[in-house]
């Protein structure tokens, strides 16, 4: 069987998303036991320039689900507003990126191969077919600030590790 774009791409988001998911309930626990508002945490960042776990999370989500949508739109933007979510908030907004993915088919996904995709940024517009988007653009992204809001909870005191990070690896059955 070849290796197909619903595997280098939805399949990769599903198995991190996993992770991201896990890491956060995972940090979430440790805050409560500590007696500390995971609140305070919404809005933490590792230095004063870059965007707190919030907007990190937000990313996940709009890199993953919002590249496949944009990928089968023709046209991605970032989001219009990045919404005011609470620790909870960013949980839900995971599954729900999660549980969307999860339903799209792999011959659905596989037909975008070839499609013309356009970045929009204000008046920036980037052309690229569906596979480069995803490949260079979007999984990328999306690594990025799935690294940084775990990079961010770590800071935080989070017992988290490689393994809270990775998801569930799809091994040899």
């Amino acid at each position: 069987m070849a290796f197909s774009l619903y595997d280098a791409s939805v399949a990769n988001y599903l198995q991190m998303l996993g992770g991201v998911s896990h890491f956060l309930d995972k940090s979430l626990k440790h805050f409560q036991d500590k007696g500390i508002d995971p609140e305070s945490i919404v809005e933490a960042r590792i230095v004063d320039d870059m965007w707190p776990l919030r907007h990190q999370i937000v990313a996940v989500a709009h890199h993953s689900r919002g590249a496949m949508e944009g990928a089968s739109a023709g046209e991605f933007k970032p989001p219009v507003s990045d919404p005011a979510l609470n620790y909870a908030g960013l949980q839900a907004l995971v599954k729900n990126a999660s549980d969307a993915l999860a339903a799209l088919k792999p011959d659905t996904v596989n037909a975008l191969q070839g499609r013309d995709v356009i970045f929009r940024l204000g008046d920036l517009s980037m052309p690229f077919t569906a596979e480069t988007f995803l490949m260079t653009f979007s999984l990328p992204n999306f690594y990025f600030h799935a690294t940084t809001a775990y990079d961010i909870l770590r800071s935080k005191g989070a017992p988290i590790g490689k393994r809270d990070f990775m998801g569930r690896m799809r091994m040899k059955t």
